[in-house]
């Protein structure tokens, strides 16, 4: 196979990987590069094409330092949020879909800042509040009217995972909620919370994978896409 892209039905094949142009057109977003596993070369080959061949935010998750700074190199007029392990390039305007992401204790802070940045960078509007979790239920009742106010609202806790309820039986809201790896040995590397979530007594959360930021951020942007939709 020669070096050039070769052409496809709505992807483009690069020999190492099948760049998904047509995601864009379906789903209202370009396809979202998810950046360990690949070589900084691999990163900007992707990037270069996804940028060509969409008009859309362009995005790569969980990216380390080095590989942030030899790839901005090579694509220019990207930018990197170092909490949110994130590279952005064309980040869409923020609309009136109002996000909240609720972060139950500071160390589920690098999951929170993955969901915040993500959102921001695809157009919803996006509230952080930080450090409210039901170990002072107090905190949480303070924002309560933060919350309320909210389109959608993200919550991310890890240890038991209780956060997720308690704000799922304050809001009207679709909340979706993101366990963490955060606890001690019961914890189970985020297991705990995953099931306790799950199992939630508030009807209705959704929940999505252990310390995915990202699937959180993408749920929200599939409600908003969803409230714009013409009947």
């Amino acid at each position: 196979m020669s070096g050039e892209p070769q052409a496809g039905p709505g992807f483009e094949d690069l020999g190492f990987a099948r760049v998904d142009t047509a995601r864009e057109a379906r789903q209202g977003l370009p396809e979202v590069v998810y950046g360990p596993g690949k070589t900084p070369a691999e990163v900007v080959a992707i990037v270069r094409r996804l940028l060509t061949a969409n008009t859309g935010p362009v995005l790569v998750t969980r990216v380390d330092t080095g590989t942030a700074s030899e790839v901005l190199g090579e694509v220019p007029g990207g930018r990197w949020d170092e909490a949110a392990r994130l590279l952005v390039w064309r980040p869409a305007p923020a609309g009136d879909f109002r996000l909240c992401v609720v972060s139950a204790g500071t160390s589920d802070g690098p999951v929170a800042a993955e969901a915040a940045a993500v959102a921001s960078a695809v157009g919803l509007r996006v509230e952080v509040i930080r450090d409210v979790g039901v170990a002072g239920l107090h905190r949480l009742l303070a924002v309560a009217d933060e919350l309320r106010r909210a389109d959608t609202v993200i919550v991310v806790a890890g240890m038991e995972g209780a956060l997720a309820s308690a704000v799922g039986g304050l809001v009207a809201a679709p909340v979706v909620a993101v366990p963490t790896s955060t606890g001690y040995g019961a914890s189970l590397e985020g297991v705990t919370a995953l099931l306790a979530m799950l199992s939630s007594c508030a009807a209705g959360l959704t929940v999505v994978n252990i310390d995915s930021g990202f699937s959180a951020a993408m749920a929200a942007f599939r409600l908003a896409r969803a409230t714009r939709r013409p009947a």
